[in-house]
Order: structure tokens, then sequence, then C-alpha cells
């Protein structure tokens, strides 16, 4: 008879093949074995009966703030926050202070990342000016996810806005490229269009041109060096119809608040509403929501920016753009998915499957023997509420405060390790960094 270290039974796995009632079987943190398991025995069965089991979520874009800004977030409560909301790997990104630009800085972070951190992660280097000539060898260290360019300033000092700057820095590089894509000369220009003490002026300032100017020049250069381009967090309907053209060279992510929030959000959360790009009006949630329908979409990140409550409620524009996000990305996409918006198989795909894809994650993003044994397990059933009381996030809110979900996360299993389950931290600071088959 078959002997295991794990089974979790009677499950619905939903995967790249499709969606079965399907045991998985671990041993030493990988599936060892898929299917009808009822006569093999293990060390621990995990019945998953009622519940759906997916390949790990994977979260492409968080900023953890640590170090130098430890107050808003640090890699343990970010981390803690990403594995109660079934968050299994997390790519964490590099304006901290020190920004992230150095082997030395680079390696710090992953010594702070692992076995201390609640789930798997890979930092972004951040490109700028000064490191060009070191991104090649950066790049692939153990453990990066990538480089990652702000084209538009946000929260930090990292920022290559000229597009000779761009050029320099995809002539150099190999692997895929994340930007922030915001035209920073357009940003600078419109300023005096902030209304003091309006957020809702937020979106008047960083308009859709803004971002469309910016994503037009960022594919222009991706094509002039033959490049390949991850789009961060698109916000306007008109940079999807774009990039429809130009999928050879660019990759798109979006953010679940961007699907989730328009207008209104100004009048009911205020500055708490206050993200870079910023939530746009129904039209453009209408836009992005066709992106993810048609394909255009390839990966969902949270953009996880957290800010203490404080920073927020500086009157705009002295408030900080950015909301908490890993902890919520999965119980918010599960009600869209409730409502009819997505299928369950299309969350797969862009939150397991697409990371995979677009990043060359070496064995995770699918359940398949010999991948490591990632999974969510979520009841899609479940409704329940969200409350700041609930996120982990060292800054202790959300915009979804209150907001009544159906589907939500139940378990998260890291590497075969049940790290959360019904709530509770069972297997705690087990991190790893993510391996990348471009770099091993």
């Amino acid at each position: 008879m078959a002997q295991y270290e794990t089974i979790f039974k009677n499950g619905t796995v939903v995967n790249h093949d499709g969606v079965h009632q399907t045991d998985i079987a671990v041993n030493d943190g990988r599936i060892v074995a898929l299917g009808d398991l009822g006569a093999a025995s293990a060390g621990e069965v995990v019945d998953c009966t009622g519940l759906h089991v997916l390949p790990g979520v994977i979260d492409t874009q968080v900023h953890f703030r640590e170090p130098g800004l430890t107050h808003k977030e640090d890699l343990e409560s970010g981390s803690l926050s990403a594995v109660m909301g079934g968050v299994t790997g997390v790519f964490e990104m590099p304006n901290t202070n020190p920004l992230t630009t150095t082997r030395e800085t680079f390696e710090e972070k992953i010594r702070l990342g692992t076995r201390r951190m609640h789930c798997d992660f890979a930092f972004y280097i951040g490109g700028t000016h000064d490191n060009v000539a070191q991104l090649p060898e950066l790049e692939r260290l153990p453990g990066c996810a990538g480089v990652k360019v702000f084209m538009g300033s946000s929260t930090g000092s990292l920022l290559v806005p000229d597009d000779d700057g761009v050029e320099a820095i995809l002539t150099a590089i190999s692997r895929r490229a994340a930007f922030h894509s915001e035209d920073e000369y357009r940003l600078e220009e419109r300023k005096p269009l902030r209304v003091p003490g309006d957020p809702s002026s937020h979106p008047v300032w960083r308009d859709p041109e803004a971002a469309m100017l910016s994503t037009r020049r960022l594919v222009a250069l991706a094509r002039k060096t033959g490049k390949r381009v991850h789009i961060l967090h698109i916000s306007t309907a008109e940079e999807m119809v774009f990039l429809a053209a130009h999928k050879d060279v660019a990759s798109v992510e979006v953010t679940p608040h961007h699907l989730t929030l328009d207008e209104t959000a100004y009048t009911r959360l205020g500055t708490y509403a206050q993200m870079n790009p910023p939530v746009r009006d129904k039209a453009h949630r209408d836009g992005i929501w066709a992106g993810v329908k048609n394909g255009v979409a390839d990966v969902l990140g949270s953009d996880h920016a957290p800010h203490t409550r404080e920073e927020k409620d500086h009157p705009y524009p002295q408030s900080h753009s950015g909301m908490t996000g890993v902890q919520t990305l999965v119980p918010i996409m599960l009600d869209h998915i409730n409502a009819g918006r997505m299928s369950l198989e299309r969350f797969v795909d862009m939150s397991s499957h697409g990371p995979n894809r677009l990043f060359g994650i070496a064995n995770k993003g699918r359940i398949a023997v010999g991948y490591d044994a990632d999974l969510t397990v979520v009841d899609l059933k479940r409704r329940e509420t969200i409350t700041n009381d609930w996120v982990k996030s060292r800054a202790g809110w959300t915009p979804y405060d209150g907001v009544t979900v159906t589907g939500w996360p139940v378990g998260t299993i890291v590497r075969g390790n049940t790290v959360m389950w019904q709530g509770e931290l069972l297997t705690p600071s087990i991190g790893q960094p993510m391996r990348f088959l471009e770099a091993l």
C-alpha cells in the first residue's frame, strides 16, 4: 500500500487541465501523486470535502516596507496577512529604505525573509540610472523576480522618467521587467489640478492620458530593444485596448481594487481610496473587466501598499497613496466569481498559472506531480464580512471593511505545510525564496 506524509482528500481540484474530484499526495513538500488515493495511507489526512483546492495563489505585487518603513508593515506582518488570505507566495517591491538596488540590499532582504516570512517570496531589484551596468548580474540573483522600474513617481524615490533611461535598462537585461507606467512629465505638469482636501481630484491629476502616454512609450521601447515588459496595475480602458495589439512584448497585471471600486469610492472612503494609478470611473472599470474576459490581462496583483491611518488621514494631497490588499485578494475575487463576472478557472489562470508562465517560477503555479505542494483551499459558498479586525497587516485597515463576500479562503498550504487552516496560523515562519528558470 502506498504511504505518504500527507493526503489532501475529497477536494474539488481546479487546475490547468480542468476541474476534478482528486486526492493530492505530498512527500517532502512536493506533490507525488494525484487521483483516487483511497487505498493509500498517510501520516496526515486533510479532509477537503465540499471545498475547492486551487494551485497556491501567487500575488505578484506587494509592498511589505522592510527595511526602513516598518512602522507601516514588515516582511513578517505582510506575509502573515498573505497567508491568512490564502496567498502562498508573493513578489515584493524594491521601493524600501534603503532602496533594493544593489547585491547587498537585495541579499539582506533575502536574509530577512527566509524562515521569517510565512509564505514563499521573491524580491524585485529596482532599476535606476545608476545601476544599469549591474542589472544583468542582479536580475539573476537567487530569489529575484526581475527588474522593477518606476516611470512615474509613487511611494519612495525610485524613478526613471526618461526614454533614454528606460531604453538603457531594457538593453542591459534579459528577463521580463515590471513597470509602474505613468508619465512623470505629465504628472508634474498637472500637479496644479490637485484640489486641497478633495481626493476625488486624484484621478483628475493622474489622468488616463498620463497612463496611456507612458504605456505607449514603454511598448515602443520594448519593440526597439526586443525585450519583454510587464505593465503593472492597469487602470484605464484605453490601455487594455492598446495592449491587445502588443501581447508579444507586453504582459498585463490588473488589481482587485481597479476591478471592484469606482468613482463613488472617494465619497465613501476619502483618502483611503487614494492609489497610484488611481481608482477611476465605472467606464474604466468595465474596460479592465473586458481585458480580463478577453484574455488581455495576464495576472492579478494586489499592489498591497500599506500606510498607517495617520498617513492616510493627512488632508489631500499630503495623504499617502496606497491601500492594503494581499489578504483581501482571494475573497474579493471569489465574490466576483460567485457574481458571475469570471470563472474559477480564469481566476486560477491569473493567480497561479499566469505568474508561472510569465516569470518562469520553478515548480510553482500548478497542481502537478513534481511541483511544490502549494495549495489555496477555498469554500465557494461561505459568506463572510471583511473587517479591519480580520486584516493582519500592521496598517490594520482595509478599504473593504464591512463588505460581505461569498467565497472565503479556508486553507493556505506552503510546500505541504498547512500554514493557515480555518483562520488559524498553524505553521509559522517557513518562507523560502522562490526559484526562477532564468536564474537557476
